[in-house]
């Protein structure tokens, strides 16, 4: 992260020294839609705070841990898809559910649909892209995270292989 802020820092400078009007425009311009984009970035913060706040590491391995695959899977998917935390927390947390006896297709649900559904960033992505755009977006986005899931299921044989 140090590093993309001495990267911005050097190419402000760059631009400062290239042209100083345009780069004041542009900070200024910048600054502006910062400032749009607070409220909606400030309420999916909270949304996330109040998040991992109200699930807990225990109620994710008995909703994970489960012996019927295809079913807890859909409730990882699920979960996965409404849930919103970031990736420093999601993969060692998928790390712990994998310790703690969860099958490889369920973590592969949860995790995949996390990080690419997003059902409480919908709000946002409906201001800045449109409804049609970000239906499609999580629609894709839901698919390929399934698709993934059968092929990790298939990879660890947890799945039965086609005959």
């Amino acid at each position: 992260m140090i590093a993309l802020y001495i990267i911005t820092a050097v190419a402000i400078i760059a631009s400062l020294i290239a042209d100083r009007s345009k780069t004041g425009e542009a900070v200024v311009l910048a600054w502006r839609r910062f400032l749009k984009l607070l409220p909606a970035f400030l309420t999916m913060l909270s949304l996330v705070a109040v998040t991992l706040t109200l699930i807990s590491r225990e109620m994710l391995i008995r909703f994970l841990g489960g012996e019927q695959l295809w079913s807890t899977a859909g409730i990882a998917a699920a979960l996965g898809s409404v849930t919103l935390m970031p990736g420093f927390i999601t993969f060692p947390l998928g790390g712990l559910l994998l310790d703690e006896g969860a099958a490889h297709i369920v973590l592969a649900a949860f995790t995949t649909t996390l990080m690419m559904v997003g059902v409480v960033t919908f709000p946002i992505e409906k201001r800045y892209m449109g409804v049609r755009v970000a239906v499609i977006r999580n629609l894709l986005s839901l698919s390929i995270a399934l698709a993934v899931t059968v092929a990790i299921g298939f990879y660890f044989g947890e799945l039965p292989q086609w005959r």
